[in-house]
């Protein structure tokens, strides 16, 4: 018997503690989220087997994944030994009662998520488009130091970091410090970034893992001014590059460069990670330093049988018929 249950909170969740993978899987980033102005839907299914959550928020008619944009992934939450396929079946049976259209994005696929999700859903009578959405760009270290791993990148970066890597300072720090996030949120206003999504929820993450432990901040002066900064984590042998930026006016000293070189030596040498995860995006100067791509999907679910669906579902089908599926 499987029993299904709807919470607008992720502290009413109630199930069984969840094999959380990562910074956007844990309760207290939803927590997080949360304070911010969304209207949260966590679904979940629960049976002798275990449980599965599908944090989701309200936008209108449809739902979404609970994301925003410092989030990396959004995948379904779920115990250890739980029988994955047929709770969401379930679930996603249970979620026509709850809205006609549902988007489900940066979803990843190298564990089998968005197939997972995309039959779950299929199963249940939704009409599912899977789409890739974006890209993850990651480092496999693979046992190499970092001079070995260094060795392996473009002759551009290393000659950069030849001629100019001295021209800067660079100090690191495994606590979170004011005054470095200060300067990084200085540096950021200057910097070719957009205009930050929202601060007040960036610095809370950056200090919750700095009490954690699971920090690394840096920054490179020069001169004795700050020119660079870059926001990373550490966890489960995983170093994710959150946050960088340096400021246009140091663009000739490459200090951002310097600071990435900086960092990848500390986590590859002192923290032993296995893999860095750069995030989303396909931006040229992220495959300078990673050396693989994954696909983030979207999933768009339509319930067939509401009207208001059926335009859409014309036009997806219509772009299936000249491009394909998303992936299958």
């Amino acid at each position: 018997m499987t029993a299904i249950s709807y919470h607008a909170s992720i502290k009413d969740v109630q199930a069984p503690p969840l094999a959380a993978a990562g910074p956007f899987a844990r309760r207290e980033w939803f927590e997080r989220l949360e304070t911010t102005q969304i209207a949260p839907l966590y679904a979940v299914a629960e049976d002798r087997s275990g449980a599965v959550v599908l944090p989701l928020r309200r936008s209108g008619r449809r739902l979404e994944s609970l994301l925003n944009w410092y989030g990396f992934i959004w995948r379904p939450l779920a115990t250890s030994y739980g029988s994955l396929d047929s709770l969401l079946i379930a679930l996603a049976g249970s979620l026509r009662t709850q809205s006609s259209h549902l988007v489900l994005e940066r979803v990843p696929d190298e564990d089998g998520s968005a197939r997972q999700l995309e039959r779950a859903f299929a199963r249940a009578g939704w009409l599912v488009r899977s789409e890739p959405c974006d890209t993850n760009r990651i480092l496999a270290v693979a046992g190499r130091d970092f001079r070995t791993y260094l060795e392996g990148r473009p002759g551009q970066v290393r000659t950069t970091l030849k001629r100019k890597a001295k021209r800067v300072d660079v100090e690191i720090v495994q606590s979170f410090n004011a005054d470095i996030w200060a300067s990084y949120e200085a540096i950021y206003a200057e910097s070719w970034k957009p205009e930050e999504g929202d601060p007040a929820l960036l610095r809370a993450f950056a200090e919750a893992e700095g009490a954690a432990g699971r920090i690394r901040l840096a920054i490179a002066r020069h001169d004795g001014e700050a020119v660079a900064a870059q926001f990373w984590t550490v966890e489960d042998g995983t170093a994710y590059i959150h946050k960088l930026a340096h400021r246009e006016s140091a663009k000739p000293l490459s200090p951002g460069t310097t600071l990435t070189a900086a960092l990848l030596e500390h986590v590859i040498d002192e923290d032993g990670v296995n893999f860095v995860d750069f995030g989303t995006g396909d931006d040229a100067y992220k495959r300078d330093w990673m050396e693989e791509a994954r696909l983030r999907y979207r999933l768009v679910c339509w319930r067939k049988g509401d009207p208001r669906n059926w335009p859409a579902i014309a036009k997806a089908h219509a772009r299936k018929l000249v491009s394909g599926r998303g992936h299958g």
